[in-house]
C-alpha cells in the first residue's frame, strides 16, 4: 500500500505571529476524502550549553499553554533568513548569554506530525564564554545552573516533559559517551 495523501485544497484558517493554521481537504491512500487541520510552523532550535566541569545551562520560563513555569534548553524560533546553526548560536546568546566554540548537531526532530509541520534541531554546545544575556521584548527566564547527571536523572524520573529537552538530554548522554568510550 502507498501511504501518501494528496491535498486537494486547502484554507487558510488563522495567521498569527508564530503560526498560521490551514484546514485541508486531502485525499487518503483509498480514495476515500478527509480533512486534515495543519498549524504551520517555521521550526526552532534547541541548545544543550555544558561547560568543562560538566554543568549545563537550563532556562525556567513561564510558558502560557500548560500554565506553569516550564525547566527546559535555551530554545527559539528559526526566523525567515537564518539557518537553524545560526539560530543555535543566537538563542545561547540571547537566553544565556553564552557564546561556544563547538556546537553538535544532535538531530532533529517533529515535535507532533499529527498536527503541526513544526521541526526542531538539537544542539550540544560545548567550549563555553560567558557573556550578558540579551533576552527578546517580553521574554522573562531564569538560568539556572546545574549538573548534567542532575538534568539526565530529572529527565529519566519524568520530572522534565519538555520534548526537546528530553531528547536533547538523552542524545548528548549518548554522544558524551561515545567520546568517553563509557558504556
Amino acid at each position: 500500500m502507498e501511504l501518501t495523501e494528496k491535498k486537494l485544497s486547502g484554507e487558510l484558517k488563522y495567521s498569527g505571529v508564530i503560526v498560521s493554521v490551514t484546514l485541508d481537504q486531502v485525499e487518503l491512500c483509498d480514495g476515500e476524502k478527509t480533512l486534515r487541520e495543519v498549524v504551520h510552523h517555521p521550526g526552532g532550535v534547541g541548545v544543550l550549553p555544558l561547560d568543562t566541569d560538566g554543568n549545563c545551562y537550563m532556562v525556567r520560563q513561564y510558558r502560557y499553554p500548560v500554565g506553569a513555569p516550564v525547566l527546559e534548553i535555551p530554545a527559539g524560533k528559526i526566523d525567515h533568513h537564518d539557518d537553524h546553526l545560526a539560530t543555535a548560536v543566537r538563542e545561547l546568546s540571547e537566553e544565556t548569554g553564552f557564546t561556544a566554540d563547538e556546537y553538535i548537531d544532535l538531530g532533529c526532530c517533529y515535535t507532533s506530525p499529527g498536527y503541526t509541520d513544526e521541526i526542531i534541531h538539537v544542539y550540544l554546545a560545548r567550549g563555553l564564554h560567558r557573556g550578558k544575556s540579551h533576552l527578546d521584548e517580553g521574554e522573562f527566564l531564569n538560568v539556572e545552573k546545574m549538573p548534567f547527571e542532575a538534568l539526565f536523572g530529572m529527565v529519566m524520573r519524568n520530572e522534565i516533559i519538555d520534548a526537546k529537552t528530553v531528547i536533547a538530554a538523552s542524545k548528548a548522554k549518548l554522544w558524551l559517551q561515545g567520546q568517553t568510550g563509557q558504556k
